[in-house]
């Protein structure tokens, strides 16, 4: 870990395109600017552990509820069809 001192105004660049300026000053906390391309995704730490932890529960999906979520598209199908059908004649 790099650990540097900074005062306000001042800034850190990162990989010629992250800019990093130090705003203002407080006794527990500094508020920190963050210039990055549209493409970086830049988050506060307990929202990037919510989306990896929401992101986790997504991808565990049970296959029984896959399978049922397709029966259920395909019944509907089937029932679009029927009336689709009747209304033809």
């Amino acid at each position: 870990m790099l650990i540097l001192t900074r005062k306000i105004n001042q800034k850190l660049i990162i990989n010629d395109d992250i800019e990093i300026v130090i705003l203002e000053s407080y006794k527990n906390s500094v508020k920190i600017g963050v210039n990055a391309p549209n493409n970086v995704q830049i988050y506060r730490e307990e929202i990037y552990n919510e989306i990896k932890k929401s992101n986790k529960q997504a991808n565990s999906a049970d296959i029984d509820t896959i399978s049922h979520i397709a029966t259920q598209k395909a019944k509907s199908f089937d029932l679009m069809k029927k009336i689709k059908q009747n209304d033809s004649k």
